[in-house]
């Protein structure tokens, strides 16, 4: 039978046959060959890629209204002096102006081969492009240019600002830009590994969808910390991170105003801030070392240098087991220490006034905020007085105890007892924010000043939002030979602290302070579940990246 195989047109040269090498190639040698052909097929292809892009930017008048940028354009090659509108600021003033905006396509929804929608975002701003085919300068290869971008890819666009007739559901502004120009400054990846709609849904959305059967995408916590780039693109998170900044800039406002000083203290030190064995240890030098669990002794001896009242919000480190919801090993810290004249409740009022006055603020100037994560994590506003509340331990071991509850007067809370007397608080005074004072000595830190009626109990205060404690704080030992006891009854090594007793041997004044931590007070006001969720990039027991 005849082969079907088609004949070679060329018979194989001999070995030796016009200085050729011989028939039968080494392995290596058509390796080479094999990849000098691909290499040319694919510089062929290359070619006929460009001659068609040619041919097709011939055919289209308008081919210079749209296209990628080429990358020596974003190079800081020049300054064109172009003016930008920012998305947020798009509004109804603005009609039948041209504008430039530049932001990541959120969605593409083409409707014909001749008109589609493109959603812009930048920030927490979302606008509605529209580009439909005429004879001034959208073709239909621009259409079909923007209907394959891929999403979250940046774009500039310029166009005329126009009213819809009809509310424009699923952007925050409230008018559309007419394409003229377009241009992708940086494609993404055509498949996403988190879809940004699908991280930005709510509960009740997936609860919608179950009764219609519909199928959602749920995107898990872990998924979103591992691609957290993207998840911190939806508005809650956007949100968040704002409002922390919010918290971060009231606290240290406020605290200026009061005549503090903002101090930076180290956080590589010898031994451990409070004692302990959760520390990450280091080598420093060849000396023994750790992150700083606290600014604690620092702030003190700052105090002892003689600057009255001082603030820190720096990074804490914990190397605490801890998987809870409210745990992290590496959070930011706000710190205060000031001198007392008489009671330890002179940093008790700071306290009230300093988050009163934060909570104020962050209700009255981020509502947009709020809004934002109010949608996808709905809560109740946060409940407080004007007046802060103030109980002694006692009191609230008493409150327990009427509900049922049998808590040791000599030991602490724990989380179950938290949350019970938090519900019992705002139950009697109708408020979520207090303070509750005059702890055991038993469970408070070394440095932490006895009462001087009962050395059992100590002049120490932890403050609660929601049931759940977001600050220590404490009248400190500020006399040598008391602080040297404490410390040895504590376990630790008074070697390794020896500077910061010495520092109260020159003249200190009475004082206290407290610390926060940052991320924990944005949760806990925005009633999250998660302290992850207002961590940028969470640092727990099992996660050191992204």
């Amino acid at each position: 039978m005849a082969s079907t195989e088609p004949e070679s047109s060329q018979t194989p040269p001999s070995a030796g046959e016009n200085g050729s090498e011989p028939a039968n190639l080494s392995k290596k040698q058509a390796k080479k060959e094999a990849q000098k052909a691909e290499r040319l097929r694919k510089q062929q292809e290359a070619a006929a890629a460009a001659a068609a892009s040619v041919e097709s930017a011939e055919a289209d008048p308008f081919s210079g209204n749209y296209g990628d940028v080429p990358t020596e354009e974003i190079q800081s090659k020049a300054i064109s002096g172009r003016r930008w509108t920012e998305i947020g600021s798009l509004d109804a003033e603005l009609a039948d102006r041209t504008v430039l905006i530049r932001g990541a396509a959120q969605a593409i929804r083409p409707v014909s081969k001749k008109m589609v929608f493109l959603v812009v975002r930048h920030s927490v701003s979302t606008v509605q492009c529209v580009l439909v085919v005429n004879k001034e300068c959208v073709s239909p290869q621009m259409v079909k240019f923007a209907t394959g971008l891929s999403k979250e890819s940046i774009v500039d666009v310029e166009g005329v600002v126009s009213i819809p007739k009809e509310p424009i559901k699923g952007t925050t502004q409230q008018v559309e830009v007419q394409v003229r120009k377009l241009f992708c400054v940086n494609r993404a990846v055509q498949n996403l590994p988190i879809n940004i709609e699908d991280a930005a849904r709510s509960e009740m959305e997936f609860e919608k969808a179950e009764q219609t059967g519909e199928q959602l995408v749920r995107v898990g916590q872990d998924t979103r910390l591992n691609y957290r780039v993207l998840d911190v693109r939806t508005p809650a998170n956007q949100a968040t991170f704002r409002i922390q900044c919010h918290v971060e800039d009231m606290f240290r406002r406020f605290l200026l105003s009061e005549g503090f000083v903002g101090i930076h203290t180290p956080k590589l030190v010898p031994g451990s801030s409070e004692g302990g064995a959760a520390v990450f240890k280091l080598d420093y030098k060849g000396q023994p070392a750790c992150l700083a669990q606290s600014p604690q002794l620092y702030k003190q001896m700052a105090i002892c240098g003689g600057f009255g009242r001082v603030f820190e919000v720096g990074s804490v480190f914990r190397a605490e087991d801890s998987f809870t919801h409210r745990h992290l090993c590496e959070f930011v810290g706000l710190d205060v220490e000031m001198e007392i004249k008489e009671h330890y409740f002179e940093v008790c009022d700071i306290v009230d006034r300093l988050f009163v006055a934060m909570f104020d603020y962050l209700n009255e100037n981020c509502k947009k905020e709020l809004d934002a994560i109010n949608k996808q994590y709905p809560f109740e506003p946060l409940k407080y007085l004007r007046k802060t509340l103030r109980l002694t331990f006692l009191e609230g071991v008493q409150m327990l105890k009427e509900a049922g509850i049998e808590v040791d007067p000599f030991g602490d809370l724990n989380t179950e007892a938290e949350k019970k007397l938090g519900q019992l608080v705002r139950e009697k005074y109708d408020t979520e924010f207090y303070i509750l004072y005059r702890y055991p000595l038993a469970v408070r830190p070394f440095y932490t000043m006895p009462c001087y009626d009962d050395l059992a109990y100590s002049n120490s205060f932890d403050v609660f939002i929601r049931g759940e404690e977001i600050i220590s704080g404490a009248q400190r030992i500020h006399l040598p030979e008391l602080l040297t006891k404490r410390a040895e009854a504590c376990g630790i090594d008074v070697k390794t602290i020896s500077t910061y007793i010495d520092s109260f041997r020159y003249g200190a004044p009475p004082h206290g302070g407290f610390g926060v931590g940052l991320e924990r007070v944005v949760m806990l006001f925005c009633a999250l579940n998660n302290i992850r969720k207002t961590s940028l990039f969470p640092r727990d027991p099992q996660r050191l990246v992204p």
